[in-house]
């Protein structure tokens, strides 16, 4: 049984997670700012379903991206050189939010990026928490994703791709950027064959608490992020 939260409560330990379904953790609570950004602080985030309460999640193992794993095949490495995409951040919050949920992905009906969903990541975005990374093609957006930023770990939520290739770019721009940073991690949440290809591996769920407490000292937003064009150094 999983834990249900009123507005007050604490999250339980990550121990508590079912193992069926993998990660799920407690129900209830709100999405508000203060509440999103301790549960990623605590490797626990937002993951339901229009019409469901919200359900927090904490997966066992967890897939991440060490900056410097980062796989870029040859062929998108000569599209990027010839500067066929232009990466930008924080130009087109928005617009990347609403790409992500209306996308069609293969074998999911609907989306769990519901309003609120949307609502409560845009005021992280205004309080300077959640950003989005932009492929860009004569002006037009082409490509992006879009995550939380906490210490030196960026938490990756999702991204789209209107041309191929588009939001590889994007996580190319955002590897580069987290490296300029210092380094740190990406948190891809999910393992999927997909991920893996890029250089995202599972790590144990007790690892990944351990990373997160080595970087990330503070709630408030991390230092390094202005929006604008963002050079992609290969």
């Amino acid at each position: 049984m999983i834990a249900w939260l009123n507005s007050d409560a604490p999250f339980p330990p990550l121990a508590n997670a079912l193992t069926e379904p993998n990660g799920l953790l407690a129900a209830g609570a709100d999405l508000s700012p203060r509440r999103i950004v301790e549960a990623y602080r605590r490797g626990i985030f937002p993951w339901y379903n229009e019409g469901q309460p919200v359900l927090w999640w904490s997966p066992d193992p967890r897939m991440v991206l060490f900056p410097e794993d980062f796989k870029l095949s040859r062929s998108l490495r000569k599209r990027i050189r010839r500067g066929e995409f232009e990466v930008r951040i924080d130009t087109a919050f928005a617009q990347v939010a609403r790409s992500c949920a209306s996308v069609y992905r293969q074998g999911q009906y609907g989306t769990w990026i519901t309003p609120g969903m949307l609502d409560a990541y845009s005021k992280l975005h205004e309080a300077g928490f959640v950003h989005s990374v932009e492929s860009w093609q004569d002006d037009e957006l082409v490509g992006g994703l879009y995550g939380v930023a906490l210490g030196r770990v960026f938490f990756g939520e999702s991204m789209f791709a209107r041309v191929t290739d588009a939001s590889k770019v994007a996580l190319a721009g955002l590897v580069g950027h987290i490296g300029a940073l210092g380094g740190g991690l990406i948190d891809c949440q999910q393992e999927t064959a997909h991920l893996a290809s890029l250089g995202a591996k599972p790590i144990p769920r007790a690892a990944f608490a351990a990373l997160l407490e080595r970087l990330i000292h503070s709630s408030e937003p991390p230092a390094g992020w202005r929006p604008g064009h963002l050079e992609l150094s290969l």
